[in-house]
């Protein structure tokens, strides 16, 4: 089975998540299911002192799970990070399409997002030319190899991945 997903890239401070929320919502009005990765360079922690999952885990547990009737999250402790294919292939089954938030240097198909006021330069153009490229959403004219999406239209770029991804 092949999972459809895709990577929205971008520098720091440009605005990814705010842009996905908006996106995830125009493709959930066209009935598409949605899984989403975002990656964290950083140590992060979904849990938090006092909580039960927090003290199992604290405790030395490797894998926690917490479940109710509408969700369940997964604390799982690892050596080595697991690749995306693997995180696809092991959590993401049951959704059309996945997008990720980050992984600016891997090999999913990308959509990088570009604010005039945050950088005159791209990630994926530039000092390197990125072949997973597949769409810039900018608040500017561009002249680029790849579709250049008003980074302000969402339904469009919720159009574009449909188009390009999910027919």
């Amino acid at each position: 089975m092949t999972i459809k997903a895709i990577s929205f890239v971008a520098k720091s401070g440009t605005g990814k998540t705010t842009l996905l929320e908006k996106v995830i919502a125009r493709l959930k009005e066209k009935g598409y299911r949605v899984g989403v990765i975002k990656h964290d360079a950083h140590r992060f922690d979904i849990d938090y002192p006092g909580k039960d999952s927090y003290r199992l885990v604290a405790a030395g547990a490797d894998t926690m799970l917490i479940s109710s009737p509408e969700k369940l999250a997964l604390i799982k402790k690892h050596a080595v990070p697991p690749s995306l294919a693997e995180l696809l292939e092991t959590y993401f089954t049951d959704v059309d399409i996945v997008i990720t938030e980050g992984f600016k240097h891997g090999s999913l198909p990308k959509i990088e997002l570009h604010r005039q006021e945050r950088s005159a330069t791209l990630i994926c153009r530039g000092a390197q030319n990125d072949p997973t490229l597949q769409a810039v959403a900018s608040d500017e004219p561009l002249e680029l190899d790849v579709p250049v999406l008003d980074l302000n239209d969402t339904g469009a770029i919720a159009d574009f991945i449909e188009e390009r991804f999910l027919r």
